[in-house]
Parts: C-alpha cells; sequence; structure tokens
C-alpha cells in the first residue's frame, strides 16, 4: 500500500486499556481558560514516569461549556482508577484552583464517580459551601478574587492509551513538517489526545533496557545512528524517525485520528523525502488493541 508514494507498512500499532477521564475547564476569557488547561497538562507525556498522560482536546466556545463562559476539555488517561483520582486532585488543586477567574466540571455524563471538588473544597477551611442541582452537586470555595466554582465529582471510563504511528523521512525538517501537519488534522478529531510535546514524541522506547533499573529504553531498531550496529527497520535513506502517539476515550476515535494523521502526514509524498509509515508494537504480546494500519487506511 501506498499513499502519494509513501509506503504503509504491513504493521500494526499495539495499545493498552486504562482509564480516563474529562475535564471541563472555564474563565473569564480564553487566555485564562489556555493557562490553566496547560499547566494542568504539563509533565503528562507517559505513565512511565508521569502518572497520566493528559492533554487539551479542544477549545470549548460559551456555548459549550456549563457556565456558558470559554472553556478547555481536557483528556486524562492513567492506568488505574486510583492513579487517575490521585492525579485529578493534585492538577485541579495546584493548577485550574490557583489560576484566576476558572471553574472545573466534569466532561462526561456517564462512568464511575471519582473525587473533583469533593477533596478540593477543604481548601476553603470551613468557608466553602455546596449548591446542588438537579442530581449534581457544586463546590464553592471562597478564593481572593472571588469564588471557586467546581462540580463535586468527576467519572471515569475505559479507556485505550499506546495508538501510534511511525513516521519515516529522508531529513529531520521533512519529517517534523509532516508530524506538524499530521498533528493539525488529528486535532479535530475528537475523544483523543497526542500527550507528547507539540503531539510528537522523537524518543519512542522499547519495554526493559540492559540496564535493569530502567523498565524502558531507546527503540534501537529506529534509530538511524544505529543502522550499522542493529538489526535495523529504517532503509538506508531513512535519516530520521518521528512517532505519534494517541490516547483515546474509544477503538473508533484512535481508529479515525490515525487514518487522518498519516494522510496528512503523506500529502508531501516521497518526492519530498517522506519514505514510510510505520508503527510501535511488541508482538502483540503487551496490549490487546491492535490498530492495524492498512486496515485502517483501506
Amino acid at each position: 500500500m501506498k499513499i502519494n508514494g509513501v509506503s504503509i507498512e504491513n504493521t500494526f500499532a499495539e495499545a493498552f486499556p486504562m482509564k480516563a477521564t474529562r475535564i471541563i475547564i472555564t474563565a473569564a476569557n480564553d487566555t485564562w481558560a489556555d493557562h490553566a488547561g496547560r499547566a494542568m497538562t504539563g509533565f503528562a507525556t507517559s505513565v512511565i514516569a508521569c502518572g497520566c498522560e493528559a492533554g487539551i482536546e479542544r477549545v470549548l466556545k460559551p456555548n459549550e461549556t456549563p457556565d456558558g463562559r470559554p472553556g478547555i476539555s481536557v483528556l486524562m488517561f492513567s492506568m488505574s482508577t486510583k492513579e487517575l483520582g490521585k492525579q485529578i486532585q493534585n492538577r485541579v488543586g495546584q493548577c485550574v484552583l490557583t489560576c484566576p477567574t476558572t471553574a472545573c466540571y466534569s466532561g462526561l455524563d456517564d462512568g464511575d464517580p471519582i473525587a473533583l471538588g469533593k477533596n478540593l473544597r477543604y481548601f476553603g477551611d470551613g468557608y466553602q459551601i455546596s449548591k446542588k442541582l438537579g442530581n449534581t452537586r457544586f463546590w464553592r470555595v471562597p478564593v481572593m478574587d472571588g469564588e471557586f466554582v467546581c462540580e463535586e465529582d468527576a467519572r471515569v471510563i475505559k479507556a485505550i492509551g499506546g495508538g501510534n504511528f511511525i513516521i519515516l523521512a529522508e531529513t529531520q525538517e521533512q519529517a517534523l513538517a509532516a508530524s506538524e501537519r499530521a498533528i493539525t488534522a488529528m486535532r479535530r478529531v475528537p475523544n483523543v489526545i497526542m500527550p507528547f510535546p507539540g503531539g510528537v514524541v522523537r524518543s519512542g522506547s522499547k519495554v526493559g533496557s540492559k540496564y535493569k533499573a530502567l523498565p524502558a529504553s531507546t527503540n534501537d531498531l529506529f534509530c538511524p545512528t544505529l543502522k550499522g550496529l542493529v538489526d535495523s527497520k529504517l532503509r538506508s535513506d531513512v535519516g530520521a524517525v518521528l512517532e505519534i502517539v494517541i490516547d483515546g476515550l474509544d477503538a473508533a476515535s484512535i481508529i479515525r485520528a490515525t487514518a487522518a494523521g498519516v494522510r496528512a502526514a503523506c500529502v508531501a509524498g516521497q518526492k519530498r523525502g517522506i519514505i514510510g509509515i510505520s508503527a510501535g508494537n511488541y508482538g502483540g504480546n503487551l496490549g490487546p488493541y491492535h490498530f492495524k494500519l492498512r486496515e485502517i487506511l483501506r
């Protein structure tokens, strides 16, 4: 299979079960909603060391938010409900509660409840008050610019992490340009995030290392500088490789994001240095979700 002369390898991305939530942050204007969203999703690229994977899903218009103000939709993923709860409390408490004019709400209607404002209310030191609208409880916490309004619970659902595809190019510049095109297209797809900086990762990893303390290490088979030292998966003309990792609330969303991203990455074609598209897997032994590139792109 080829797209604009770019070879699509007959392989698959191997993904695994995760737990996820959607948090809605609103503020007096887009600038402060963005500040809170970016702070909350910082240091959240990989559960290997960050505790969660998180990112801004999209910007929300006032008519899409619970309080009619500008907002940001954030998706957070972790390996367990317990760890996700810890990450929600720490990140909302340190990055949203602290940010001027913000409020915080659950972005999911279904799923298991998990504490949001239920624990953060104690920052009010006894002056916090609650209000129930329908079946939903909100907390109003006094802060120095007024009140921080926060829904009592968020919702946690089953999700998928680790969807991916890999761009093989002649040069770093060409690989980066293709990756940027892919991310622009993928950000139009709902229910997914690409958690690495700018959505792109250069340090793709494999499971394990020759150093016993490391659970993961560099994916040497895709490192251009190691072609002469390992059983490389790269052709001689591949000079740079970049990976895009996708976390999604469901398999269908990851499939849509993968298709959009790969097609956008291949726009330049082989004549402009995009040589191939591959994917990262572990032989099918790590995760139960196998996203087959050629099937997705047919």
